[in-house]
């Protein structure tokens, strides 16, 4: 195992937000250019323009919304924090989860306890598991409060059933949970046809703050603009003023050109309507043949179904991978980073065991290393058939494919 963890510290070297990896939309250049001059005479959480944009945002999906229900921070991590502050606590998340959310809450002191997930999804813990860790927590003295999940889930790339969301919702608000919904990616639903996303918020509308990263699908990475949605009580009302409170002591202010690109994207003129959809279509097709690749290797996976990543499994090629050295998530990460050229992050990042070896992969790398090749997947009818796409896709089949067979040849004779 890894002794020297030089360059691996869990949060200054954590995994980012898998990128959109295309070519910044004219309309938000522009929105953040005409916004250039503005001085940052708003208080911190308000950008009138953005919590106006912001209501018809959470209003066309189903979530009615006024400006006095709402705050503004630059990044959903801002808003994490000051959440987590202001509920107190224990806090509770999934496993895996996103990088960034234990992170939060350690930084204030707190205890952070992950939850096993379902079988069919990640993103949302099991009920049954919720309930157990929730009582073991208050048995030996804790205090949970907070319980942050995601129905579109980053690493794991999937959406939770209905069915599941609502029995989760259910055994927190038994528990006296507070919910708070990462919604950032629920935009990018790969088949939104065929898939029911349906936020915490609509079935617990009293116990649910609703956060949105704009950098997850509508805003660049680097231009961290996030939104948050509390509920229409006076709880909610009580706790939207303790967010605001934290944010005005730690300066939390977006930049008012952020502020008013974020405000265009809310807003969802055409263009931005267009880029999302191509955008998606795009990363699910990739996200598709990454699936393919791993499965065909006899590693497990779940379908992808939104956002721009999957998470794989590659236990059953422990012992090929022992062979290389590689008996942990960390050594699996720099296995894999090493020899596919592209970020492959260990499932340790995201609150998994490291004994598991399980990798986050994104599809934003296999759409190649320049703007315009990445522009060209964008418009190409068969993206994946572009020479640099499929030389990302073939490195990957051959790398798990050798690991397969080399594993093979590993069986004990039966």
């Amino acid at each position: 195992m890894r002794r020297d963890t030089e360059g691996h510290g869990p949060v200054r070297y954590g995994p980012p937000l898998p990128a959109q990896g295309l070519p910044l939309l004219p309309g938000l250049s522009a929105a953040l250019a005409d916004a250039a001059y503005r001085d940052g005479t708003d208080s911190i959480g308000a950008a009138p323009a953005l919590l106006d944009a912001a209501c018809g945002y959470f209003g066309r999906r189903g979530l009615a919304a006024e400006p006095h229900m709402l705050a503004a921070a630059p990044g959903a991590p801002a808003l994490l924090v000051a959440l987590t502050a202001a509920v107190g606590g224990d806090v509770l998340v999934p496993r895996p989860c996103p990088a960034w959310w234990t992170p939060q809450a350690r930084a204030l002191g707190r205890s952070v306890f992950h939850v096993a997930t379902p079988a069919e999804c990640g993103g949302v813990p099991d009920p049954y598991a919720l309930l157990e860790t929730v009582r073991r927590i208050r048995a030996e003295g804790g205090d949970p409060r907070l319980l942050v999940l995601a129905v579109a889930d980053d690493p794991t790339g999937t959406v939770a059933p209905p069915e599941v969301v609502h029995e989760t919702v259910e055994a927190a608000a038994g528990e006296g949970l507070h919910l708070v919904s990462d919604e950032t990616w629920r935009d990018t639903v790969h088949r939104p046809h065929d898939t029911v996303l349906l936020s915490p918020a609509e079935m617990l509308p009293d116990r649910v703050t609703v956060v949105t990263d704009l950098a997850g699908a509508l805003l660049p990475a680097c231009w961290p603009a996030a939104v948050a949605r509390f509920p229409a009580t006076t709880d909610g009302t009580e706790l939207r003023a303790r967010v605001l409170d934290v944010l005005t002591a730690l300066g939390a202010r977006i930049a008012d050109p952020v502020a008013a690109a974020g405000a265009y994207a809310l807003d969802e003129p055409p263009d931005v309507v267009e880029r999302l959809t191509g955008a998606t279509e795009l990363h699910a097709r990739v996200a598709a043949a990454v699936h393919r690749a791993v499965v065909a290797a006899g590693a497990f996976a779940r379908p992808p179904q939104a956002g721009r990543h999957l998470y794989a499994d590659l236990g059953p090629l422990r012992p090929a991978l022992g062979a290389h050295g590689v008996g942990d998530a960390q050594e699996l990460e720099d296995f894999l980073t090493a020899r596919l050229g592209m970020p492959a992050p260990g499932g340790h990042r995201f609150g998994d065991e490291l004994a598991a070896l399980r990798v986050r992969l994104s599809t934003g790398p296999f759409l190649g290393t320049t703007a315009e090749e990445r522009a060209r997947c964008l418009v190409a009818p068969e993206p994946l058939e572009l020479p640099h796409v499929q030389r990302a896709l073939i490195l990957l089949r051959s790398v798990l494919d050798d690991l397969r067979d080399d594993a093979q040849r590993w069986e004990p004779p039966r």
